[in-house]
């Protein structure tokens, strides 16, 4: 009797294990193979920088100083794009409408243009993210 329980306990230690280095494994997949690149569209992008900290978003979400995201009239919220500027690639996604101001087609969070190096307005290549 006490072998069986034993025996139990061990098995379901070694299921667990199993399932454990299994999540692991596909976690660690999912950051070292980001989803692919879909097209190729240009446009213009600017941010307006701290002034948008606060700001309700119409994605339901509040801009911070460390939101990375950009308003686009279209797009549909959460949408995963990514932003190429100056040979930086950006993974980001969807977090408002806008653009907010004239002349351009995205505008990005003060964050993301950070990361990026965008200063003003300027052109800026983008895609959709792969499945």
């Amino acid at each position: 009797m006490v072998g069986l329980r034993r025996l139990l306990v061990l098995a379901a230690a070694a299921l667990l294990v199993v399932v454990i280095g299994l999540a692991v494994r596909a976690w660690r997949s999912d950051r070292a193979f980001p989803p692919r690149s879909v097209g190729d569209f240009v446009a213009l992008a600017g941010s307006a920088g701290p002034t948008a900290f606060g700001r309700h978003t119409t994605c339901g979400g509040v801009i911070g100083p460390a939101t990375l995201g950009i308003a686009h009239p279209t797009l549909p919220c959460g949408a995963r794009i990514y932003i190429t500027y100056r040979g930086l690639r950006v993974l980001t996604a969807v977090v408002d409408r806008g653009p907010y101001e004239a002349g351009r087609q995205f505008d990005v969070t003060d964050a993301l243009a950070r990361r990026l190096g965008l200063q003003g307005v300027q052109q800026v290549h983008w895609s959709y993210a792969g499945p």
